[in-house]
């Protein structure tokens, strides 16, 4: 069976089952991490200059950073999200 593979912008694809986790940017951890991943050579840049919009964790401790948002990335792993209801201002 052929590997998978998951378009995260510009051409730019990932093996599905190598992916861990698919996280916003902006929280202090992911920048952190973000930060120890670049001085360790394991932040791979996929944004084409572009805003950084998502950052998918690989299960070999890799970064790759997305201009693409982590709903639209996690769609096309066919994943659907759900919001917990005591999340919703209801």
């Amino acid at each position: 069976m052929s590997p998978r593979l998951v378009n995260v912008g510009f051409g730019n694809s990932v093996v599905s089952r190598r992916v861990v986790a698919i996280v916003s940017p902006n929280a202090a951890p992911v920048k952190r991490m973000r930060d120890e991943a670049r001085e360790e050579k394991r932040l791979i840049d996929a944004t084409q200059g572009r805003r950084t919009r998502s950052v998918i964790i690989t299960d070999s401790n890799h970064l790759i950073l997305s201009a693409v948002q982590a709903e639209t990335i996690a769609q096309r792993f066919g994943v659907e999200l759900t919001v917990p209801e005591k999340d919703l201002d209801i």
